[in-house]
């Protein structure tokens, strides 16, 4: 049994799997419209929170936000299950496939073998689309893939019961009801006014604030921990840029192709001069993570080099107080 549905790869898992689901039900709908629309660019810092003996730095909303926060905004009703057990996951999993359902899920990378071996870490929060079964091997579009793959059933239930943060517990979803009308300028005003909202929140750990005192912390971090355990902060923080879930750099650059979509939608050419600072803010984000991986691996040659990584990040944040300011005031 295999559903026709297309296939398109996508620099995010999360809104690559609502756009090709979009687009399965007739509804065109990109990339960076579905991370707009759904206010995923975000800024976290959990010093109290650790994960791999390190702070919690996040360049994303939780999980799932992405998607219920597009879903509320252009009405669509999406059904979400979850399983205690493995066989009544595949159960409704094989069913929807035969009702011609394409279906989503939330799965852990580790067990994921259609990954190569640097790319599979303890991480619980991917998402991808079943569409068909050949035997005993599920039919994979993984929007981060440039083609689509297959699983054993075996190999799917193992990274849908993947255990560690947040365990999947089988999350499938699918789209039941999906309007034919849309107002789209009221949802992408929604969505910049979300993202504005969170990353100029009047809180620490939150935006860029958050950025500012991560920026601060980098100058303590030297006397206070020792020079190991200060480069082992610093590779936690690039590599949740980086790595995991597209992250900083990543994550502006489809933030800025989201505001040209929307200058074009709204009518509104200040929101295109924004998308191109936005997209040079990214680039300085890779220089930034460029320069954390040099120190990382005691290549950088440089005298003060944390100091140099504080201001470098004290400017980002200070740069996109601003952006956020003059993109709250364009809408």
């Amino acid at each position: 049994m295999q559903i026709e549905f297309q296939h398109k790869q996508s620099a995010h898992c999360e809104n690559g799997v609502i756009s090709n689901l979009m687009n399965h039900h007739g509804v065109k709908v990109s990339e960076p419209l579905v991370f707009g629309i759904g206010a995923g660019l975000f800024f976290v810092y959990l010093p109290f929170l650790k994960v791999n003996f390190a702070p919690g730095f996040s360049y994303r909303p939780m999980p799932g936000y992405i998607f219920r926060r597009f879903a509320k905004q252009m009405r669509i009703k999406v059904i979400h299950k979850r399983f205690k057990s493995e066989a009544e996951a595949q159960k409704i999993l094989d069913e929807k496939i035969r009702e011609g359902i394409p279906v989503g899920l939330q799965v852990g990378v580790y067990n994921l073998t259609y990954f190569p071996d640097e790319y599979r870490f303890h991480f619980n929060a991917h998402n991808l689309v079943v569409f068909g079964k050949d035997s005993d091997r599920y039919l994979i579009s993984d929007p981060v893939m440039e083609t689509p793959t297959s699983l054993t059933e075996k190999e799917l239930s193992k990274v849908r019961f993947a255990q560690g943060a947040l365990p999947p517990k089988g999350h499938l979803y699918y789209l039941e009801s999906v309007p034919t009308q849309y107002d789209w300028e009221q949802a992408i005003k929604k969505g910049i006014q979300k993202t504005c909202k969170d990353m100029l929140a009047p809180v620490p750990i939150v935006g860029v604030n958050a950025m500012k005192w991560v920026a601060k912390s980098i100058r303590k971090w030297p006397k206070k921990l020792g020079t190991k355990k200060t480069n082992h902060y610093l590779g936690q923080l690039i590599r949740m840029q980086e790595e995991i879930g597209t992250g900083g750099g990543g994550f502006r650059f489809i933030y800025a192709a989201f505001l040209e979509e929307a200058s074009q939608i709204l009518k509104n050419p200040k929101l295109k001069e924004l998308s191109k600072e936005m997209t040079e803010i990214g680039d300085e984000w890779r220089d930034f993570a460029l320069n954390i991986s040099r120190v990382y691996k005691n290549r950088s040659g440089e005298e003060n080099v944390y100091e140099k990584l504080s201001d470098q990040l004290m400017g980002l944040s200070e740069r996109e107080r601003k952006f956020f300011q003059e993109l709250k005031k364009a809408i």
